[in-house]
């Protein structure tokens, strides 16, 4: 399997890491080697300390010519061709067998005449929905109201996108972590999206089912639950009993004649995307395209459950000697692309601390669990569960963290972490103007970009971080005012980061709920490190992200 490597234009340092955990990902491959000039970042803004202060005005900010190329170039210092190699680059991954291209869905969607018909109806619906809402938002404007109506507005848009499809309610999912892109009101709404969504009806999803396996269901199973279990973007869940084996089991049902939508919807966004290359490349660094792109990749993947089923494989072999965290076995024998069969499990959900209790489950041990197998997915392993969201965690009687639902995971190669701790050392050193320069080497900002406008910013957020300890310090307040600086400046959030954003996030909070005055950061010391690193561990002590930073070196070099 060939290796992604990437070489920078102008003078380049390689150094070479050996690669930790499976990360197999069905095409992905780490690439063993990282590069000086660097690019992307995104969980820089958990990791860092509180905000406070006013951020400068952006409308102070100078922007050199962009291009839609990276900083990091490929092995011929040309630019990336195409926003697909850029997202490699950055990545510093490959995929050698992708389940998007631009190419493959234009080709899908206008492969007959009834489908160009199909396309044109469903844009004229698209664009007259949207247009609504959008006009309705002028007229807000308008009249002086637009703040004031916000609650209003931003459910209305949560309503429309439920109403539009699964496209959209994914695209809700999605901009619902991109402060980037949206006001954080708004992605406060949009998070219902993420639990809240209608199911379809039970004998369309035993029929497909049937149609699947190529068995009738009753010669499956003796039992099917009559109602779903979970319902989400793009299919739902039911509980059952494998009729062979009697054991319980989890089958995770696609949405009926879901394909040809994305694929349709897909090619019609970045449609959209290139007439708004402009605007994303003012409010964002970057063309429109790429973030379609980098969505649609990550859809199509979601979309194909025998990659789900391997990556609960790499999951299972990842904590294969862990005895503290479940991973469900997949039934491969009763699978296929939409449908899964997993193993059940019979957890209690993390966030309803009573029932835990009432278990006799140690809520200080599970949450040290917990916070321990997160950070050995992000720093050991470099694949992660992407949405550990309350619905997908759970707390098990014997004390074990169970996950669930693996369509969304995400990699972080070695070249990535050594990125972020270079980040987090500046961010350490007060070194703003470098941290600024950063966000460059990281893709947040395109090549070119005045980045001295941005320091004060980031000072600002940044200079009540010094000498706070770790009983300060939690994830969530750092956010707001990162929050304020990506959407009014012209930076971009990858997607990948924006999953470690919303993955350490979604934890911490579940931390929160089970135990207010729980210390996530504190359980590293206890639970990650020998008897030796510990010693060294407490010369960081009191700052925080000289301890995420040490962390982080120390896991990549271990």
């Amino acid at each position: 399997m060939e290796l992604c490597t990437a070489s920078v234009s102008g003078s380049a340092q390689w150094s070479h890491i050996p690669t930790i955990g499976r990360v197999r990902r069905h095409g992905y491959v780490s690439s063993s080697s990282w590069v000086s000039q660097r690019l992307r970042q995104s969980s820089l803004y958990v990791m860092n300390a509180a905000s406070t202060g006013a951020l400068p005005s952006p409308k102070n900010i100078t922007q050199l010519p962009r291009t839609n190329g990276a900083v990091v170039n490929n092995i011929s210092n040309n630019k990336p061709s195409s926003a697909l190699e850029q997202l490699d680059i950055e990545r510093g991954v490959c995929i050698p067998f992708r389940k998007y291209t631009p190419e493959m869905v234009r080709n899908k969607v206008l492969g007959s005449r009834g489908s160009v018909l199909s396309l044109a109806s469903r844009g004229v619906e698209i664009i007259w929905k949207l247009g609504l809402y959008w006009s309705a938002l002028m007229y807000d404007f308008l009249v002086g109201r637009d703040e004031e109506i916000v609650p209003f507005r931003a459910r209305q848009l949560r309503n429309l996108l439920c109403d539009l499809g699964p496209s959209f309610i994914k695209a809700g999912q999605v901009l619902a972590n991109r402060p980037d892109i949206i006001r954080e009101d708004y992605m406060n709404e949009l998070c219902i999206l993420q639990d809240d969504v209608p199911p379809f009806p039970n004998q369309v999803a035993f029929s497909i089912i049937e149609e699947e396996l190529g068995q009738p269901l009753e010669r499956l199973f003796s039992k099917i639950s009559s109602r779903t279990i979970a319902a989400a973007s793009l299919g739902q869940v039911y509980r059952a009993t494998l009729r062979e084996t009697g054991e319980d089991v989890a089958i995770k049902v696609q949405r009926p004649g879901i394909e040809p939508i994305i694929y349709r919807d897909l090619f019609l966004f970045r449609t959209l995307a290139s007439f708004l290359n402009g605007i994303s490349l003012q409010k964002l660094g970057c063309n429109a395209e790429l973030i379609v792109d980098e969505f649609g990749e990550k859809l199509l993947e979601e979309l194909d459950y025998t990659l789900e089923a391997t990556n609960i494989e790499d999951f299972l072999e990842n904590f294969k000697d862990d005895p503290t965290v479940k991973i469900p076995q997949v039934y491969k024998q009763f699978s296929g692309s939409r449908v899964l069969v997993m193993e059940w499990i019979d957890g209690i959900r993390c966030t309803d601390p009573q029932a835990i209790k009432e278990a006799g489950i140690d809520v200080e041990g599970f949450l040290t669990v917990g916070v321990s197998a997160a950070l050995r997915q992000l720093l050991e392993f470099g694949l992660f569960h992407g949405d550990p969201h309350p619905g997908n965690i759970f707390a098990m009687r014997d004390g074990r963290i169970a996950y669930v639902d693996f369509g969304n995971v995400a990699v972080l190669s070695q070249q990535n972490k050594q990125i972020l701790i270079d980040a987090v050392v500046h961010a350490v050193n007060e070194d703003y103007a470098e941290m600024a320069n950063d966000f460059t080497r990281l893709g947040f900002l395109s090549s070119g970009t005045d980045v001295s406008p941005i320091v004060p910013a980031l000072e600002a957020i940044w200079q009540n971080s010094s000498g706070k300890g770790l009983a300060d310090f939690n994830f969530r307040s750092v956010t707001g005012k990162f929050n304020q600086l990506v959407y009014n400046y012209p930076i971009r959030i990858p997607e990948r980061f924006s999953l470690v954003i919303r993955s350490l996030l979604t934890q911490e909070g579940i931390c929160f709920t089970l135990q207010p005055d729980f210390k996530f950061l504190e359980v590293q010391p206890a639970t990650l490190l020998s008897y030796q690193e510990k010693n060294i561990y407490s010369l960081f002590y009191l700052h925080p992200l000289l301890s995420v930073a040490f962390i982080f070196r120390l896991h990549i070099h271990m």
